[in-house]
């Protein structure tokens, strides 16, 4: 600014603090609102941890330039500011804040929420709806540590059963046991009634290897029918042979006794 009214610096001073401080900040149009009901909303803001402060729109402007906010498109019209402070070593809660500002708005609808920046991310007026639902850090807290002891309180009662379950288990397998051993004395009892056609099979094996070697001696017994045979027939050819011979032999010498007579 030229020649920079020393209030002025003061203020934007004052208004970049603040942006720097607070997590969130959100910007609302109070324009219909009296006295009586801005100062009931200061008081719905505070208590939620938060602070509600009227500021002129061209220092909020250059303070939200100088701390890299994106404000600038929701400073139009009458406008106020709605800071989250976080407390002594915690963070800053968007729920209470965007509640404390709904819950305001429901009674109130001259109050326009126009958006703002929560935890460095630009944010609409429906996101502001959106946060006023989620339960509040408290109680997330409460339910993330139930959470926690849920599997603890499980693991409890499964070691308190464990007993139980070990006596019901071991009784399970000694009656199992006996039932399984009744079962096995009443199979070796039909096992020799199975076990007959397997002593048949031998016999029938054996019958079946004592036919060929009956029959083997009677087909060696015509091989040596056979054989004789064929040996006669050869005792017999020489023979005769021999005796057409010697009768050859008479008749020629009988011929050459006649002629020498």
């Amino acid at each position: 600014m030229d020649n920079p009214n020393p209030d002025k610096v003061a203020k934007v001073d004052e208004i970049a603090g603040k942006l720097e401080t607070a997590g969130t900040v959100l910007v609302t149009e109070y324009r219909g609102l009296d006295v009586p009901a801005q100062a009931q909303l200061r008081a719905a803001v505070k208590d939620a941890g938060g602070e509600f402060k009227i500021y002129k729109n061209t220092l909020t402007k250059l303070a939200a330039e100088r701390t890299g906010l994106a404000l600038d498109e929701h400073l139009t019209g009458p406008t106020a500011l709605a800071f989250a402070y976080p407390p002594a070593g915690g963070q800053a809660d968007p729920v209470a804040l965007s509640k404390a500002l709904t819950e305001f708005q429901k009674t109130n609808d001259a109050l326009v929420i126009k958006g703002g920046v929560v935890d460095g991310a630009v944010v609409g007026p429906d996101d502001v709806t959106a946060l006023s639902k989620v339960p509040p850090r408290e109680e997330m807290l409460a339910q993330f540590a139930g959470l926690l002891q849920a599997p603890m309180s499980q693991f409890a009662r499964l070691l308190n059963a464990m007993p139980t379950k070990l006596a019901q288990l071991t009784q399970a397998l000694i009656e199992k046991g006996g039932a399984n051993s009744g079962a096995a004395d009443a199979a070796a009892e039909e096992a020799p009634a199975e076990e007959t056609p397997a002593e048949e099979a031998p016999a029938a094996e054996e019958a079946a290897d004592e036919a060929p070697a009956e029959e083997a001696p009677a087909e060696e017994a015509a091989a040596e029918e056979t054989d004789a045979a064929e040996a006669a027939a050869e005792d017999v050819a020489p023979d005769a042979a021999s005796q057409e011979t010697d009768e050859s032999a008479d008749a020629g010498s009988e011929d050459t006794d006649d002629k020498e007579d």
